[in-house]
């Protein structure tokens, strides 16, 4: 009898290794205890603190006073008669919009130079790659510099190289120019660097389409007589668009939903004629305590950013099957 019992005690743990194994070999199982991680991580960091701006943005809840009194929509109506808030939501567009342009043609025209073979081309991606590497505050603050109303190299460069900054040239007669205190330079100023740091990334992306682009089509365009210019156009680029929309996508996203370029050039000025929606948010949420407010303003960008996120995905979808 005790042999019996001793040889049951003696088998669990072969029983418990091969149940395990048995579960280590269940696709399923195993792709939940991947994905439970990045789910919790997605829950944690981005559900709660979205479930807590829909419960605020219907309350009147501030800094001050932490209470949760329901006021249903009159939020939503009092942001929507802010002047600045219209002034914020229109530059969110026009600042993604007009920024997306520039860095789809300069992110195509780096993509194609740097798939070509030429001697240094690991150390130019290496340059490429920087701007998106680099902290976005740490390259604003750089930039911040170069849009200095005193000491702008840019400014140097248009006065001394050039020789139109100053009296009686065509940009004087002042010799600086206030690229930040006048509203259009500093809406600029804002697109530019949006420019700057969200083109690395699109050629990036363009660049993994192009090397993928089968060898055996380019060869059969050469053969056929097509150029340079046709071959781009007519196989190339049509081969990489939805490739090229999941690029637009990822930087329109980052564009719309990022603050601090405009909260390190201009904090919205000069007035608010910078301003966009998370700023705008940062500023009557956070510095101004009412967080009720703040949090009605941030909610504006999930409808906006969903919306554009299904209809270029359903557009690189439709490409991808024609």
């Amino acid at each position: 009898m005790a042999s019996v019992e001793s040889q049951r005690i003696a088998g669990v743990p072969g029983t418990q290794t091969r149940q395990l194994a048995s579960w280590l070999d269940n696709s399923r199982i195993v792709g939940i205890a991947f994905l439970l991680p990045a789910v919790l991580y997605i829950v944690l960091l981005v559900g709660l603190p979205f479930i807590v701006a829909i419960l605020f943005s219907v309350t009147d809840v501030t800094v001050g006073d932490t209470s949760l009194d329901f006021v249903g929509l009159k939020n939503f109506e009092a942001i929507l008669s802010m002047e600045a808030f219209q002034y914020a939501l229109a530059n969110s567009f026009k600042f993604t919009i007009i920024s997306q342009i520039g860095v789809i043609i300069l992110a195509n025209i780096l993509s194609i130079i740097l798939t070509q073979d030429f001697r240094g081309k690991w150390f130019v991606r290496f340059l490429l790659i920087l701007p998106w590497a680099t902290p976005i505050s740490l390259g604003t603050i750089g930039w911040l510099w170069f849009f200095d109303s005193a000491f702008s190299p840019i400014d140097w460069i248009l006065r001394e190289v050039f020789g139109l900054l100053g009296p009686g040239t065509l940009l004087g007669p002042a010799k600086n120019i206030v690229w930040l205190g006048k509203p259009h330079l500093a809406q600029f100023a804002v697109i530019m660097v949006q420019i700057w740091r969200m083109t690395p990334l699109a050629a990036v992306i363009l660049m993994a389409g192009l090397t993928s682009i089968p060898q055996d089509i380019l060869d059969q365009a050469e053969v056929d007589g097509s150029r340079f210019f046709r071959t781009l156009f007519r196989v190339k680029l049509p081969l990489i668009l939805p490739i090229m929309i999941i690029a637009v996508l990822f930087s329109t996203i980052f564009t719309f939903g990022d603050m601090t370029v405009v909260f390190i050039l201009t904090r919205g000025g000069p007035v608010y004629y910078t301003q966009i929606l998370p700023t705008w948010s940062f500023f009557v949420g956070i510095q101004g305590g009412s967080l009720a407010q703040g949090a009605a303003i941030a909610l504006f960008l999930f409808p906006l950013l969903l919306a554009v996120a299904i209809i270029m995905l359903r557009m690189a979808r439709r490409m991808e099957v024609n």
